[in-house]
């Protein structure tokens, strides 16, 4: 079946639907990862999003039942070169259209996702559509240019009740905002005694919990869009230690008083290099984000930077001067990518052992 990608900027490409045949609409972004296409369609970060994947073959390992970052992937399409039709890897278990077709997510390639990727970086991130190659492009368009794209993707993908992954060791309150299982699998494997809880948990729910750490996830979306989740920091920052990824750095951010703005086409891949400002220690780290901390809103805040981006110089990392407390706006669990960034758990449970530590005291 033949289709079409539209942007909102009028640039239609014709390629080959793969996966469901249903018609989408929603952001297009592009991710530089060369591997991790299973852990990429099921990371909820993408919820709202078209992804697109700069790396021409897509699906020459399948699908199988262990890499998957969400139970329900949130993406609303897929963009790429060649989707491959018969995968080779002892662990496939289904092709990428099969999945698809399961999950009800449209596809399409045979398009020229080089080009595309240039328009985006140009232009900033695009609206567009996948829809049949029988829609009439003129009226798509006017429906693209004319929508308003969901803004509570958070509440889309967050947990609806709490529920616990019990471990022997210290409890850690895993505050959900699109959370990748990859950061929960990093915790119990430390044998952390783990709740998982909904992104609109307050403080007080949270400390009724006993907790002797709480980390902030990541999740979709513009973290102003989760005004309570602010609230709930708030009411947390002197209290217990905290550790944020993602749009968990980003909402501690504002929790904290700077200030956040969208990126022209963000941070998505699993090669960007990130420096440590106190050792010059450089790691490359797995990202997908579009949204970024103003570096100089910090400047009246007690937050510090710890970490940058060595490609565009954007904050990467944070920590509080008075309370425990520190963010990353990269992956440390990565999932997919490399674990230069691995040893951040050990350094937030060690922050936790020290305050459990001076409590007792």
């Amino acid at each position: 079946m033949r289709k079409q990608l539209i942007l909102e900027d009028g640039t239609i490409f014709i390629g080959d639907g793969f996966g469901s045949n249903t018609n989408t609409m929603g952001e297009v972004v592009f991710n530089t990862g060369m591997t991790g296409y299973q852990e990429i369609i099921s990371d909820p970060s993408y919820c709202g999003q078209i992804v697109t994947l700069t790396f021409p073959l897509v699906g020459n390992y399948g699908i199988n039942r262990d890499d998957f970052e969400s139970i329900s992937p949130a993406i609303q399409g897929f963009i790429v070169k060649e989707a491959a039709e018969f995968p080779s890897n002892w662990r496939n278990e289904k092709t990428i259209d099969e999945y698809f077709q399961i999950k009800n997510i449209p596809g399409i390639a045979g398009i020229d996702t080089r080009k595309l990727t240039r328009i985006i970086r140009q232009h900033g991130t695009l609206k567009g559509a996948i829809c049949g190659i029988e829609e009439d492009a003129a009226s798509v368009l006017e429906r693209l240019r004319t929508t308003n794209l969901r803004n509570d993707q958070v509440k889309q993908v967050s947990t609806k009740t709490p529920y616990p992954s019990p471990g022997r060791g210290r409890r850690v309150v895993l505050v959900d905002f699109g959370m990748k299982h990859g950061i929960l699998r990093e915790l119990n494997k430390r044998d952390c005694d783990v709740i998982v809880v909904p992104y609109n948990t307050t403080a007080e729910e949270i400390l009724n919990l006993s907790p002797d750490g709480v980390m902030l996830s990541n999740g979709p979306g513009d973290p102003k869009d989760v005004p309570e989740a602010i609230t709930m920091i708030n009411g947390l920052l002197d209290q217990v230690p905290l550790f944020g990824i993602c749009l968990g750095h980003q909402l501690f951010a504002l929790a904290c008083g700077a200030n956040t703005e969208k990126m022209k086409f963000g941070h998505r891949g699993s090669n960007h290099p990130v420096k440590e400002l106190s050792t010059g220690k450089v790691a490359i780290t797995s990202q997908n984000h579009g949204y970024t901390v103003e570096e100089h809103s910090i400047l009246n805040t007690r937050l510090e930077v710890t970490h940058i981006a060595l490609n565009d110089g954007t904050v990467e990392g944070l920590k509080h001067k008075d309370y425990p407390a520190f963010t990353v706006q990269y992956h440390p669990e990565a999932s997919p990518g490399p674990e230069d960034a691995n040893g951040l758990f050990e350094q937030f449970l060690t922050m936790v052992e020290f305050e459990k530590q001076e409590g007792a005291n």
